[in-house]
């Protein structure tokens, strides 16, 4: 069967996003990986460019899990031992041992009575909004929330969808406040560290919103946070936006696949929830989980953040991000200081982020540029992302070539 006319919308719809400028084009290879010697940390080598290593400031792993000998070596035991795949959904034959004593380890880690692991962060987050939410749930959600909240919140078809404006918490408790007497349920949704911002919810002011509002609905205000760019990547202790802001969520979700450098998301909440959530969530259920390799590294990187080893790792995470803020403001570069990695450079102009990322690229330097309808307009940025694995040397290589720049 033909399907050319298919494709010819399909091209035509891109075409225009192509025009606008708002197409993410190909994708950087990365073929191979330059170890940390000297001053440097690691380098990367990506399709086309040869030998021409790159400094990456545009990653999600913060503390550089992935390349550490510890890490690799407790994935590379497991897959010898058990094989490279679960081989089965986990209700019939694909739960290892490995998945077992992760998830204790990671309610262990938040406080939490359970937890359960997903595929993805994002499987996590659709997975347990939707089977959470019912015909008579109102869910209140931030303006900023992650794509993977707004997708969640389509297919559970609540009873009632609300927005408050981004970090507006008078606006989210003026919503529960109209919403008395109209609904069973309410889940109020939010980012813990907003991805593109490096921004984040004061959990201690929408837990006791919540808890204020509690008693005049039948089945709770219930707070869910997603932590996936919070989790591991600040906070003393690396228990991210709760640790900082001294609030606890009754449902936290996050990654496996940023901070702890492997894959898969899990959340974690009190064990009835949890016993809920393994009986009626289909991206769990119909699912085959992150292999048994990857949980055991994902373990052994959570027993390294949750040692002496991994507080020095975030210690000196948190030393180069503030480094790296304290460059671009004495170069006269807009940022939104905090103590998160990610480090936004304000540039609020197209033309001039597409100009700046290709000029940073040019020297080596790996961002992400963004831009409308990514981020509003006037808000056009570049999103660096501090890693442990930098150095102050990067840091001070990365400042020096930005204060080049003629833009």
């Amino acid at each position: 069967m033909s399907v050319n006319r298919l494709e010819a919308t399909l091209q035509a719809e891109l075409a225009g996003q192509r025009a606008q400028g708002t197409l993410k084009g190909a994708e950087a290879v990365v073929v191979g990986v330059v170890p940390a010697s000297g001053d440097k940390g690691p380098r990367y080598l990506l399709d086309g460019y040869g030998q021409k290593p790159f400094l990456r400031m545009n990653s999600n792993g913060y503390l550089g899990m992935p390349l550490r000998p510890e890490i690799i070596a407790a994935e590379e035991e497991t897959v010898r031992a058990f094989g490279t795949g679960p081989g089965a959904v986990r209700f019939i034959s694909g739960t290892y041992k490995q998945h077992v004593a992760l998830e204790a380890k990671l309610a262990r880690f938040h406080g939490r009575e359970a937890g359960m692991i997903f595929s993805s962060a994002y499987a996590t987050i659709c997975g347990t909004l939707v089977p959470l939410i019912t015909s008579e749930t109102l869910v209140i959600s931030d303006a900023l929330n992650h794509n993977c909240i707004i997708n969640a919140l389509r297919l559970a078809r609540p009873a009632e969808k609300g927005v408050y404006k981004h970090l507006d918490y008078a606006g989210l408790e003026q919503q529960l406040e109209a919403a008395i007497g109209k609904y069973k349920r309410v889940i109020v949704v939010t980012d813990g560290v907003f991805s593109m911002r490096g921004d984040f919810t004061d959990l201690s002011k929408v837990v006791a919103i919540c808890e204020r509002f509690d008693a005049h609905f039948e089945e709770n205000v219930i707070s869910v946070v997603d932590d996936s760019h919070g989790a591991g990547a600040y906070g003393a202790t690396g228990r991210g936006t709760e640790e900082v802001t001294q609030g606890r969520a009754d449902i936290l979700v996050a990654t496996l696949g940023k901070a702890l450098g492997v894959n898969g998301g899990y959340v974690v909440a009190r064990a009835g929830i949890i016993e809920y959530l393994r009986e009626k969530s289909p991206f769990y259920i119909y699912s085959n989980p992150i292999t048994q390799g990857e949980a055991a590294a994902a373990l052994a990187a959570l027993e390294m953040l949750d040692s002496p080893k991994g507080v020095a790792l975030l210690k000196h995470l948190s030393a180069m991000t503030a480094r790296f803020e304290k460059g671009l403001v004495d170069h006269g570069y807009e940022t939104i200081p905090g103590p998160h990695p990610v480090v936004p450079l304000m540039v609020r102009d197209t033309e001039k982020t597409a100009k700046l990322t290709a000029y940073l690229k040019e020297h080596g330097i790996l961002v992400t540029g963004l831009n409308f309808p990514v981020v509003p307009k006037g808000d056009e940025e570049l999103r660096f992302q501090v890693s442990a694995d930098h150095t102050v040397a990067d840091i001070d290589y990365a400042i020096g070539v930005l204060a080049e720049f003629q833009g």
